[in-house]
Parts: structure tokens; sequence; C-alpha cells
């Protein structure tokens, strides 16, 4: 099954991440890098992988960048696995793709993430589980809030093994991603009818209940406080990011009051 995949990795400003992402990856003939225009060491780390391609696009969205990544970057192989550039795929979940022998019905297969703090898996997080592994026909992208989801027409199993989420990039840069990602989240929430928002997204909507709510869920809902600070620093980027999100909720509030007066 190796041989029918190639790995595809959006990058923007990766160097802390994108070298041992692609050490995991050495079994595969080709690795496609799409980056952003990185200002950082990223271009010269992806240059010492000899299975390494890169590919340089302005950043648009999400969506926009991984259609372009999937279908436009010259990639031979049926199936690709889709990687953010803090993912880290273990041996064990290397070995299970290479085991798998999917018929013509199967369009993809989604994984568990392991969150990891500084290399240490945490015993559980928010984030969510995906398709990362797919048949390039079968995959559409679409943009939903600050990021995109993969839509795949066929059948998804789910692979055993898990795949790490380790970003190692720094604490300054994390709040800058969040105040962006947060501002597309804002958009997404105050467009979206009443009906079609999950029940936390509402709890969001009220602009108080969701920091301490995350909080607490994090900490105790998922045994986080066992983590030790490992688990205290996830849970509080967690409230932290519904910080973002619920002033700036309050600050559109305050400026359409304005407005309005």
């Amino acid at each position: 099954m190796l041989d029918q995949i190639t790995p595809v990795i959006l990058t923007y400003n990766e160097a802390p991440n994108i070298g041992r992402n692609l050490e995991r990856l050495a079994w595969a003939r080709e690795v496609v890098v799409v980056d952003s225009g990185s200002e950082d060491d990223t271009a010269a780390i992806v240059g010492r992988f000899p299975n390494a391609r890169l590919v340089v696009r302005p950043f648009d969205s999400h969506g926009q960048q991984w259609t372009f990544a999937v279908q436009q970057t010259g990639i031979e192989t049926p199936w690709v696995l889709r990687l953010d550039a803090d993912y880290i795929v273990p041996d064990g979940t290397i070995a299970e793709i290479a085991r798998l022998a999917p018929g013509p019905d199967m369009g993809g297969y989604r994984v568990i993430f392991d969150y990891c703090i500084d290399g240490r898996r945490l015993r559980g997080s928010l984030y969510p589980s995906q398709p990362i592994l797919f048949r390039r026909d079968s995959v559409q992208f679409v943009q939903d809030g600050h990021t995109e989801k993969a839509l795949v027409s066929r059948a998804v199993g789910v692979l055993t093994g898990h795949v790490d989420h380790d970003d190692r990039k720094r604490l300054d840069r994390w709040l800058v991603s969040q105040f962006r990602y947060q501002s597309r989240e804002v958009d997404k929430l105050t467009t979206t009818p009443w009906a079609q928002l999950t029940w936390g997204d509402r709890v969001r909507l009220t602009r108080v209940l969701g920091p301490p709510l995350v909080l607490l869920y994090c900490l105790f809902g998922r045994g986080l406080i066992l983590d030790g600070w490992a688990g205290w620093y996830y849970a509080f980027q967690r409230m932290t990011a519904d910080l973002i999100l619920s002033m700036l909720l309050i600050q559109r509030d305050l400026a359409g009051g304005a407005t309005k007066s």
C-alpha cells in the first residue's frame, strides 16, 4: 500500500516541526510540501530530505490550499496522506497503513490524534478525529471556519493507530495564530443558522460561558488535571482561544451598538 501513497504537507514558518515530520516519512518515494512563503528555515529543512519536493503558493484559504496541494502538484499516486507540519506518524501507524488492502468502495481512513505538549502525550484533548488518508479522486476540501474540512465521497474507515499532534512553535506564534483563527470562527458562528450550530457553538455564542466551561471540561472531563503542568498548559490554551473568541464577539457587539447610536 505504501507505494500507492504520497504524503502531502502544508507549511508556513514550520521550522520547529517539519524536520520531525519528514523523518517519519522516509518510506515515501515522494513527499509534497506546499509552502505559503515561509520566512524561517522551513525551505532549507525540507531541502535536506531527498524525497521531499517543495512547492510555493501564496496562501488564500485552507480549503483552496489543500485543493491545490492534492490536485494540482503533479501527484501520480492514487492515494494521499494529508498531514499538517506538526503531525507525527508513529511507526506502528505506518505499519498499519502498509497492511491496508482497500476495496474500490473505500475512499479514505480517519485517524484519532494524540495531542502532545513538548513531546508528552496527553490522556485526552478536544482535537477532533478526521480523515487523513484518502483517494485523490474521492476528496474535496471546503472551508470550515478557520480551517478546512475534507469531504470523502466513498466509505471512510478508521485506523487503529493514532497520529501525534505535537506543535513545538513558540507561544507568541500560537497567540498570533489564534487571533486569526478565532476571527474566522466569529464569522462562521455569526452567519450559521442557529439550528445548524452545535451545542458547543451555542455555548461559545453566550460570550461568557465558553472560556470557564472549556477549562473545566479539559481538566476534569478529559482528565488532563492528571497530566500535570502539560495538562494545565493545554487547558489554558483552549480557554485562551475561547477568551479571544469571546472578546472578538463582544467587540463586534460594541461596534454594532456604536453604529446604531
